[in-house]
């Protein structure tokens, strides 16, 4: 989760981290998060080992699960914005 935001900060400067858009996209994706993995948890379709994780939950989700899920969301988003923006600018 930090070299997410080290990245968009330090490294390709999207700053994606500061703007409203990105926030109501990470309210929108936790809401969808919570539904399908709440589910896949829940059921229990997936499975945690006790030793592989801190045992700290949201409901049945692991606190793993939402800190990776932002990493990559973000990081695929702060890739897109970068590239994209280089393309738009010339």
């Amino acid at each position: 989760m930090t070299l997410t935001v080290v990245s968009d900060l330090l490294i390709l400067r999207t700053k994606l981290i500061y703007k409203k858009n990105f926030w109501i996209f990470w309210a929108v994706m936790f809401m969808l998060i919570v539904i399908v993995n709440g589910y896949l948890t829940a059921r229990p379709i997936v499975l945690y080992n006790d030793n592989y994780f801190m045992n700290i939950r949201f409901i049945t989700i692991p606190l793993e699960d939402f800190l990776f899920g932002f990493s990559l969301i973000s990081s695929n988003v702060i890739i897109w914005e970068y590239f994209t923006g280089k393309w738009v600018k010339k």
